[in-house]
């Protein structure tokens, strides 16, 4: 499921806005976790709320109802575009779903520590979870010690795309360094080419594009460690580390001659189609308007690169992992919905959660494009293209897999300030030193 490009969901609803401002208005029980959760159903009519819709949607539909069915479960699943806020009213009216699919960490979170959750530990066989799937992938939906949330599928976000027909002629390799990337950078700017397709550009979520370039060069210049204490905010954004990343980011954006329409463009450019200069009509193979597109697996769906390069996507695109500080260093960076249990008692619920933490599950929606598993065992042959194959592969070789952190920050500051203080920096307004400064001061005292 391609549920989210970073930080929107497909139908262009912003998500991560709403964590932390509507913790507040969560019922306090009092509790710390560890309870069964808030609903009381036993019986078989099994109800599931997803954020994702359209082709994601019946995709995972298809995936899980036969199963379903195969065990007498009545399950219905309803697609919610405004699940943040939604499924915060359902649990203070006790319209409670039996599990939920959470496309960010923060209301999860919020719920687990209230006791609305069931801890997934004595449910799952967590241990083998953890060997069996990327790297890190339980710990955005982790509480105290217990999980309560774990993705069925996954999307991908530390990818460069470029084109292929024009990168095979030219003979160009895929750089294992930052230095080399820099170093391919410069020569395809010394051949007369644009480097960079680069647009944060997204209606009201504009800038998002941007923090996951700061994300991703944090993880890869701070490891995993000093990345989560960025989000708790023990490493501060006018911090050494981050803004080495910022330094890293602005000889991307700011040189002269590295990103098309230059820089002045970036912020009026959509992320969507941002990347399609790669393939100008009139000379694809021979001349693109650019050669490097960093974005999420997500991107791959209709409507943002052009049909027909989707259609022989394996003829046009080609993919790799965004080059840590070494070839060595594999940190990468993604997401994924948790899915949560509200019915820890309910065994036939139990066994539709049990049933998506499978190796094999999800295989008709890998099919279609829309799931990339969060299993390394996961059968390749399932995924529709090479490029499919690609994506997936930078997960499963990942030495630590890395939840967005702007979805995990308080919403004021990761779907807020640092979005525009991204754009305003980019876009030649404030300074990068400001720019950092402000993210910092706009944190809640609590």
């Amino acid at each position: 499921m391609h549920t989210r490009r970073g930080k929107v969901l497909r139908l262009g609803a912003v998500v991560g806005v709403l964590p932390v401002v509507l913790a507040g208005c969560l019922g306090s029980s009092g509790k710390t976790g560890g309870s069964q959760g808030a609903n009381t159903n036993t019986g078989k009519n099994i109800s599931m709320v997803v954020a994702f819709s359209g082709s994601q949607f019946d995709d995972f539909k298809q995936s899980l109802l036969p199963y379903a069915k195969s065990q007498g479960i009545t399950l219905q699943i309803n697609s919610d575009s405004n699940f943040n806020a939604d499924i915060v009213n359902k649990v203070n009216s006790g319209n409670i779903p039996d599990i939920a699919l959470f496309p960010q960490p923060g209301i999860l979170l919020n719920l687990a520590k209230q006791g609305k959750l069931a801890p997934l530990d004595s449910i799952l066989d967590v241990n083998k979870l953890k060997s069996e799937m990327v790297t890190g992938i339980t710990q955005p939906g982790t509480y105290n010690g217990k999980v309560y949330g774990v993705p069925p599928s996954i999307n991908v976000k530390s990818l460069v795309f470029y084109p292929k027909i024009a990168w095979d002629k030219m003979g160009l390799q895929a750089p294992q360094s930052l230095d080399e990337l820099i170093s391919l950078s410069d020569k395809l700017k010394g051949m007369g080419k644009t480097p960079w397709c680069l647009g944060i550009e997204s209606g009201s979520a504009t800038g998002w594009p941007a923090t996951d370039w700061l994300e991703q060069l944090v993880l890869d210049y701070g490891g995993v460690n000093q990345y989560n204490d960025w989000i708790s905010h023990k490493v501060k954004f006018d911090s050494p580390l981050v803004k080495k990343a910022a330094d890293y980011f602005q000889k991307i954006f700011a040189t002269p001659g590295y990103v098309y329409g230059g820089q002045k463009s970036i912020a009026s450019s959509n992320f969507a189609t941002a990347g399609n200069p790669m393939f100008n009509d009139n000379n694809t193979e021979s001349n693109p308007g650019c050669f490097l597109y960093k974005q999420g697996s997500f991107i791959v769906a209709p409507g943002d690169f052009p049909d027909p390069i989707l259609k022989d996507q394996d003829k046009y695109l080609g993919v790799f992992r965004f080059p840590g500080t070494s070839a060595s260093s594999k940190p990468v960076e993604g997401g994924g919905d948790l899915a949560a249990l509200f019915s820890g008692k309910n065994q036939n619920a139990i066994k539709i959660m049990k049933y998506m933490m499978q190796p094999t599950f999800g295989q008709f929606a890998a099919k279609q494009g829309n799931l990339i598993s969060p299993f390394k065992s996961f059968n390749m042959s399932n995924y529709p293209s090479e490029l499919y194959r690609s994506m997936a592969k930078v997960a499963y070789d990942a030495t630590q897999f890395a939840f967005d952190a702007s979805d995990q920050m308080p919403g004021a500051v990761g779907t807020g300030s640092f979005w525009q203080q991204m754009t305003n920096w980019i876009s030649g307004q404030t300074s990068e030193s400001s720019a950092l400064q402000a993210i910092d001061s706009s944190w809640p005292a609590s």
